[in-house]
Order: C-alpha cells, then sequence, then structure tokens
C-alpha cells in the first residue's frame, strides 16, 4: 500500500442551518477543501451520510455530491454506518489512494438535519438502532446510552460530576472554536439541573440536531510533496470494526469492544502505542460516551473514565487533551459529517491552523475515533505531521 496524505480540508459552521440546502452544505465544504489543497479537480468523491432520504428525501448522493461540488464525471459513492458514516467515508477514500486505483480523492460528509421535527429526527437516528429489539420496544438512543450510563455508575463508582464533566469541558472548548454550533461554556450545575432526557442524563450530557458537512483530500504521498507547501499529514493508522447491533447482546454494557479492536488495528498499524498520540477527537454523542471511549482507547483504564475527565487529564492544558474542538457536544453532530469533521480537526491542529485559543502546544500526532449507533460500528484513524 502507498503513503498517504491529507492535502486539503473544508468545513462550513455547523447549526441550525434553515437556508442552506443538503446540496449546497456538500458544495460549501467540498470547494473549501480544494480550494485549501489549491486543486481543482480530484478522482473519485466519497460521502458519508447517515438518512439523508428519511431527514430531506432525498436519496443517490453518489450522483448529486460530484454533481453540486462541480467535479462531475468522477464517481461518487456514498458510504453509510450510522453515525461512523463520515469516519467510515475516509476510510473508503484512503483505501482509494492507498491502493493506487487513484492519485487524489475526495472524503466528504454531511447532513440536514433541521428539515423535520423532532419526532422525525428521532425516528431518523433511531435506526441505527435494532429496529425489532430496540425501537419496537420504545428505547431510543438517549435511553440506551442511559442504560450504559447507570451500568458505569453501578460497576466502576463513576459520578454524576464526572459525567457533567465532560460537557463543561467540551463546552469551553467548543466556546473557542469559530465553526462550532454552540460556543458557550456550561457549569456542572448547568448540566446536572437541565431537563432530564433519561435518567441520569439531561440535555446537556446530548449532542444536538445539526445541519453542517465537512470534506477532506487525500492524495499519494509522492504527488503531495509537489502539490502542497503546507505540512503534510500522513494517514499512519485506520481501523475498523464492529459489535452487536442490539446492546443487550453485548458481552459488556460498561465497555466498546469496537471501538478497542478498530483502536488496536490502527495503533498496530501505525507502529505505535496510544501514549504516542498527543491529543484526540472522539465520539462524545453522549457524555457517558467520552468516557467510554477513552476507555477503549486505553487513554484511561477500564472504569477510569469518570476520574480522567474530572482530574483535568483530557482537558485541552491536560496530559491527553480530547475534543478541543468541542466534540459532538458543543460543536455539533451532523451524524454523517462528524468523522470527516474529526479529520478536518486534527489536519489543522497538526499543521497548526486552529483557532488562536485552542491550538496545542504539541500535536505531531493525533487520533479520531468515529463510532455508529451505540457502539455498534466504529472507526479509527491516526494521522502524524511530516
Amino acid at each position: 500500500m502507498r503513503d498517504v496524505a491529507v492535502i486539503g480540508v473544508g468545513m462550513n459552521k455547523w447549526g441550525e442551518l434553515w437556508e442552506t440546502s443538503l446540496r449546497d452544505l456538500i458544495a460549501q465544504s467540498a470547494l473549501m477543501a480544494l480550494d485549501d489543497a489549491g486543486i481543482e479537480e480530484v478522482e473519485a468523491m466519497y460521502i458519508g451520510c447517515m438518512s439523508s432520504g428519511l431527514f430531506t428525501d432525498q436519496e443517490h448522493l453518489g450522483s448529486m455530491g460530484p454533481d453540486y461540488s462541480g467535479i462531475c464525471p468522477v464517481p461518487g459513492t456514498r458510504v453509510e454506518s450510522a453515525c461512523a458514516s463520515g469516519g467510515a467515508a475516509f476510510r473508503s477514500a484512503y483505501m482509494h489512494v492507498a491502493s493506487g486505483m487513484a492519485d487524489i480523492v475526495m472524503a466528504a460528509g454531511v447532513e440536514k438535519m433541521t428539515d423535520v421535527d423532532g419526532g422525525g429526527a428521532t425516528f431518523a437516528l433511531a435506526t441505527a438502532a435494532d429496529q425489532e429489539y430496540e425501537v419496537y420496544n420504545g428505547v431510543t438512543f438517549p435511553g440506551l446510552y442511559a442504560m450504559m450510563a447507570n451500568h458505569h455508575m453501578k460497576k466502576y463508582g463513576t459520578t454524576r460530576d464526572q459525567l457533567a464533566q465532560v460537557s463543561v469541558k467540551n463546552h469551553y472548548n467548543g466556546a473557542k472554536n469559530s465553526l462550532a454550533q454552540f460556543r458557550m461554556e456550561v457549569s456542572l450545575d448547568q448540566v446536572k439541573n437541565a431537563v432530564m432526557v433519561s435518567d441520569p442524563l439531561t440535555l446537556l450530557d446530548c449532542s444536538p440536531i445539526t445541519d453542517g458537512s465537512a470534506a477532506v483530500i487525500l492524495c499519494s504521498m509522492d504527488k503531495a510533496k509537489s502539490l502542497t507547501k503546507k505540512r503534510l499529514v500522513k494517514v499512519i493508522g485506520s481501523g475498523h470494526a464492529s459489535d452487536t447491533i442490539q446492546l443487550a447482546q453485548r458481552e459488556d454494557l460498561s465497555s466498546l469492544k469496537s471501538t478497542a479492536i478498530a483502536a488496536k488495528q490502527a495503533l498496530d498499524m501505525a507502529g505505535r502505542k496510544i501514549n504516542d498520540i498527543n491529543f484526540a477527537e472522539v465520539h462524545d454523542c453522549f457524555s457517558i460516551a467520552e468516557i467510554m471511549v477513552i476507555e477503549a482507547l486505553g487513554i484511561a483504564a477500564q472504569g477510569k473514565g469518570g476520574p480522567a475527565t474530572a482530574d483535568g487529564t483530557t482537558a485541552m492544558t491536560g496530559k491527553f487533551p480530547v475534543n478541543v474542538s468541542g466534540g459532538l457536544k458543543s460543536k455539533g453532530h451532523p451524524v454523517g459529517a462528524t468523522g470527516v469533521a474529526q479529520i478536518v480537526e486534527l489536519t489543522k491542529q497538526i499543521r497548526g491552523e486552529a483557532d488562536k485559543d485552542r491550538q496545542l502546544k504539541k500535536a505531531d500526532i493525533g487520533l479520531a475515533q468515529n463510532m455508529g449507533g451505540s457502539g455498534a460500528s466504529s472507526v479509527v484513524h491516526i494521522l502524524e505531521g511530516m
């Protein structure tokens, strides 16, 4: 396999973008990524998107993506793995270039979620769970993650304050992110006393409904050296794994097996240990998710994700910064775009191009973890500056 670099990134400002259509969202980020790379053409396009048919009645993004990005007739392919669709699209684009079938490929992610009401959004998102055994019986994702949280709290002594600190930390970071949906800080009391969604998770433990997109350009390393003067960002590790779609069939409700396996694959491929990584962007769709993810990655020992969050280990100035972008909680979570946006953040940090108030001093190697459903699929990538 050939070495592959990220040479261009683009992301629009996320939020409730009432005046921006699905097609325009794709085009905005795609054109920004092309401009950032200093090129006009790519050889293929992969688009991560979970539920455009349910949110906007629009399928066939494999055509719409290249069409409205102005890059027809290149082949376009939509990639779906629930909330891990963006990460899976990036992995597909990476493999396309690494295989030698193309030199320059775009990976994009998009979701337009506000064209339906709350009930419609809940229905669309619930399709990532087991319809017959979970959704039919009335369980939605807040309920599933609440079960995981309660199990983790009982098994390891994780506290309500530790859960809330995930949101406090990520909103602190997101307040400094010019592209984030919610640029405001929150306190522990605000998180704990917010409207209860599914005990113990309140509204401020949950990621929002978001419109947004992101795109990156991947290029063979040899060609990248001649195309860009910016710091090259090499993809050194990639992993992808799945677990049972039904939470009740898991070996342990307090751990994320798919993430642990995908992380091992990516780290082995990179020839690195988790302690070699400088920072990470992870899938904090709910506060308990970040705690479980950092345990699965090995940033914290199993059962110690709560204390690691509370003691500042994962803070922007901590030993292992996590979600300096604000994460899904503050930056937003247009589900199909999230995994690609994580790569955008890693690339900007490694290049030294993040917002001034949140640019990390040490950001040579970053890790992105994106997952679907309640952890039924997980994708992990590791990027390093050259």
